[in-house]
């Protein structure tokens, strides 16, 4: 044989048929099978001569009859839903459904549990308390730890020594139910319990979620990088059990300042109308804003909150370099971790891009408006002491782009590729033709498009975005702004934006996530070479040359590459009227990616040249290109 070297085999939804021979699990390095959900039948049969360094073989759901496994193996042997499990098997072990309940901590000290309140935890030291708690996910855990091998207590004490060592207040750490998504991601609830006290204060809490969420902790190596998304923490204060002399203190006291309350009730009143306005000034800055109303009505917000200066100063860390994640012509980006554990991304204009009050006003609403899965979400903004800030979700696998050049060390494969295009697509649909009044992007680009923690897509950057009314006619004039690579060629040269517009741009995103290039590489415009080079009567589309290395070395699952690039081409069709509307773009991908047998439904290289212009020569000819790839800087590692 020439695979002595083969440690793991994952064959998972394959279509493989036939009965696997006792030889096929004797190479002698062999320690992961995973053939579930395909349609092996036969006979299963070890022998005497399979690899005495198996750990787990999963067939779970194929059509096996029968099972000649002998006693005295040591390795986890996973059957269920096969048709012997369900006869004459179905009492056997391995016939059991052992995904189900997956592996726990198994790290409970010696000690004797304790009751405690509803709302409590018995920590792994039986003591109750209020634990910082959220869900810890493994994005690339090695293959032996799948099937219930897992080392809990191994994670557990690094996570718990990292903090202590830190001079965090941890007592424990509690690490249970982990299960493996159908991302292949390693799922576990994590339960940080505090030290001297039953409750964390505010200070603890920034401190932790700063440690998981920067990844200053670095677990062992076999279970790669992670992801920890925490849950809200209300426990502040702690909770104390009153005792009976108490309770008749406090009725006393609660009798007396009845009596008080019905003296004072006019001077009270009068307070408390007062603390209100103070109160109305201080959550809506715009009441104040401009006295000689010359930014109009206030703002009408839907979903975002009001920040002070000194809110965001406090998340960020005064603003510190090592809380900066981004910058641009507007200014940075700063990572933040709000007072109820939410991490934020805040966008702070620089001296020289402030808005005037009125412009800063309209885009607060125009963010606030837009709600989708697909469209990343305005958490709040900061309109103080001089400054305009914009507070978004954070969103934390970077862009597409990054993923593309590698340098995320996010590897996207065919099918995900499509997903993100079919997510991207969606959340573009939406603003064209579900919000109120209809939004053109203007800006869309693999560097606009973001990946969450289960790399959804998530369009965003809407500093560029333009709103149109029927009024319009399908079309707004003004000042060309975009980015070179993507900008519409008609909207470059008319003035004219429309939604057609976006769908250009978006066209050219399809194309870069076939190819891995930026649109102008080397004086190549993305768009050009793939027209030139496409021919359907040959593999691949005669792409092999262009498309990432990536999608190469896996050619066998292409499903639907030729559909998918004849949608983008039409997308970046010359003509807007020719091109589809997004909701068109929606429906293709969809259709694609049920080809593949997927449901839709399911859940660095530098930008081109950013532009703001116009001139009535198209903007992508050899010149031009020749000056683009001039002025950008592109990786072709």
């Amino acid at each position: 044989s020439t695979l002595q070297s083969l440690t793991t085999l994952m064959l998972e939804r394959t279509e493989l048929e036939g009965e696997l021979p006792a030889k096929f699990f004797s190479f002698p390095q062999l320690e992961t099978v995973v053939m579930k959900n395909n349609h092996l039948n036969g006979t299963l049969e070890f022998g005497n001569s399979y690899s005495r360094q198996l750990q787990l073989i999963d067939l779970q759901n194929n059509s096996i009859e029968s099972s000649k496994v002998s006693a005295g193996y040591k390795f986890t042997l996973m059957l269920a839903d096969n048709p012997f499990c369900l006869g004459i098997g179905a009492n056997l072990p391995y016939c059991s459904n052992q995904e189900q309940s997956g592996p726990t901590d198994a790290s409970q000290e010696s000690c004797v549990p304790v009751p405690c309140s509803s709302d409590q935890i018995s920590s792994p030291k039986c003591k109750c308390a209020y634990p910082y708690t959220g869900n810890f996910i493994l994005r690339a855990p090695s293959f032996s730890l799948l099937g219930g091998q897992i080392h809990i207590a191994e994670l557990k004490q690094s996570l718990e020594q990292t903090l202590q060592n830190l001079a965090l207040p941890v007592d424990s750490v509690l690490l249970s139910d982990a299960y493996e998504d159908n991302l292949g991601y390693l799922n576990m609830r994590l339960a940080i319990f505090p030290s001297d006290q039953n409750h964390f204060n505010r200070t603890g809490i920034f401190s932790l979620a700063f440690v998981l969420s920067n990844q200053t902790y670095k677990p062992p190596e076999e279970f790669g990088p992670y992801i920890f998304i925490a849950n809200s923490y209300t426990h502040f204060e702690g909770k104390k059990n009153p005792s009976r002399a108490g309770l008749i203190v406090g009725a006393a006291a609660g009798c007396s300042l009845l009596f008080l309350l019905l003296l004072c009730g006019g001077g009270y009143a009068y307070r408390q109308k007062k603390r209100a306005e103070k109160a109305k000034q201080h959550s809506n800055p715009f009441v104040s804003w401009d006295s000689h109303g010359l930014s109009g009505d206030i703002p009408v917000l839907k979903g975002a909150r009001f920040f002070t200066f000194e809110e965001l100063q406090k998340c960020t860390n005064n603003f510190s370099e090592g809380n900066s994640i981004g910058s641009g012509g507007y200014g940075k980006v700063y990572k933040g971790f709000l007072a109820n554990g939410q991490i934020v991304a805040i966008k702070r204009s620089q001296e020289g891009s402030l808005q005037g009050s009125r412009e800063f006003k309209n885009e607060i609403e125009l963010l606030s408006r837009v709600h989708h899965k697909n469209l990343v979400n305005l958490v709040g903004f900061c309109f103080d002491q001089g400054e305009q800030m914009l507070v978004y979700e954070f969103i934390p696998n970077g862009t597409v782009m990054d993923s593309l050049s590698g340098k995320s060390g996010i590897q996207l494969d065919w099918i995900r590729r499509m997903m993100v295009a079919l997510g991207s697509a969606r959340g573009l649909q939406y603003l064209h033709e579900l919000a109120n009044p209809p939004i053109i992007h203007r800006d869309i680009k693999s560097n606009n498009i973001l990946l969450d923690e289960r790399l959804k897509a998530k369009v965003a950057d809407f500093g560029l975005s333009k709103a149109f009314g029927d009024a319009e006619k399908g079309y707004v004039t003004t000042q060309v702004k975009g980015t070179m690579g993507y900008l519409d060629p008609e909207y470059y040269m008319t003035n004219q934006l429309t939604e057609k517009s976006d769908v250009f741009s978006f066209g050219v995103v399809m194309l870069e996530m076939v190819t891995a290039k930026t649109p102008i590489q080397q004086g190549k415009y993305i768009v050009r070479e793939i027209k030139t080079a496409m021919d359907k009567t040959k593999d691949l589309c005669n792409l092999h040359e262009i498309m990432d290395p990536v999608l190469l070395q896996s050619a066998t699952t292409l499903v639907g590459l030729e559909m998918f690039v004849d949608l983008a081409l039409k997308c970046v069709n010359e003509a807007g009227n020719n091109r589809p509307a997004m909701g068109e773009v929606v429906k293709e991908i969809e259709e694609i990616i049920k080809l593949a047998g997927v449901n839709p439904n399911a859940e660095s290289a530098t930008q081109s040249e950013s532009y703001e212009g116009g001139q009535l020569r198209h903007p992508y000819t050899d010149d031009s290109l020749s000056h683009y790839s001039r002025v950008v800087q592109v990786s072709t590692a």
